[in-house]
């Protein structure tokens, strides 16, 4: 594979990063995943300009919008790819040991592109099993969740925590008992035929997927709350499904010893949500051909 680095195109046996870059140090920097369809970078604009406010919010200056969507389309191009997972990492850079940034003279820039295989069918047909985590979510005034940031390891714990229990995916909750987030993905659950999801002041990330959903649901007449929930919500759920940039739409059919069927909302919402990137790739391939 040829991987974006900096500057330039370089073959995977040569993608290296300084052992003193301060992305491997301290996971002081920030990333975005993305999916192409077609060859088309699906909202490849809200991606990178969420990768801009987790920049500023670390305080570290970015090549620009337009250099990293080039070195995306050169990445997928390069390695002659239509339908492919995305990985964009901008870390603080090389610099000397010290948590100063300014030790740092400029960032390092990584693009990953690799062919996206699809999840199984059966995992959407059936749903995927989850777990409430033991491990709380890192509190909002220590690291902001609107950072998508390199570092990591608070949701790599609750990730392993459910491998251990035979789970897929592990659902945390902040200090105050309120369900957040899984380790990669927002949380959506249907009470009374309104789609509820953690609001942002629970202290999540907001994933430009549930944002499609949140609008979609609207588009299909839906009601949807966003609030603060407790487990008890959750458990008391009839449907269950979690959403992000890969998987989209992902029942869950099994939370701890609470089952759910995988229902006709989880099901509506899939289709619609494939129909709007449908829609993207065509409008985009029009305006390539315009």
């Amino acid at each position: 594979m040829q991987i974006f680095l900096d500057d330039r195109m370089v073959d995977e046996s040569e993608a290296m990063v300084s052992v003193y870059d301060h992305g491997f140090l301290y996971g002081d920097g920030i990333y975005e995943t993305m999916r192409a369809y077609d060859g088309v970078v699906f909202r490849i604009d809200e991606h990178l300009e969420r990768l801009e406010r987790s920049a500023s919010l670390i305080r570290l200056k970015t090549p620009g919008r337009k250099y990293i969507a080039g070195a995306v389309l050169q990445t997928l191009q390069c390695n002659h790819l239509r339908d492919a997972y995305i990985r964009v990492t901008l870390s603080r850079g090389k610099g000397p040991i010290g948590l100063d940034p300014a030790l740092c003279r400029r960032p390092t820039l990584v693009v990953i592109a690799e062919p996206f295989h699809p999840y199984p069918g059966k995992l959407y047909e059936d749903g995927v099993f989850m777990v409430i985590s033991s491990v709380i979510r890192n509190h909002v005034r220590a690291i902001n969740p609107m950072i998508k940031s390199l570092n990591f390891l608070n949701n790599i714990l609750a990730k392993a925590e459910a491998k251990d229990r035979g789970a897929y995916e592990a659902i945390m909750l902040n200090a105050d008992g309120h369900v957040t987030e899984g380790t990669v993905c927002n949380i959506f659950f249907v009470i009374d035929d309104i789609l509820c999801t953690p609001s942002v002041g629970a202290g999540i990330l907001d994933g430009i997927t549930r944002d499609i959903v949140i609008n979609l649901a609207g588009v299909l007449g839906l009601t949807v709350r966003e609030g603060l929930f407790s487990p008890r919500d959750i458990f008391g759920a009839s449907e269950v499904f979690f959403t992000n940039t890969t998987a989209e739409v992902m029942p869950v059919s099994q939370i701890d010893d609470t089952v759910y069927h995988v229902g006709s909302i989880t099901g509506r919402l899939r289709a619609v949500y494939r129909d709007e990137v449908e829609k993207y790739v065509r409008a985009k391939r029009s305006n390539d051909v315009l």
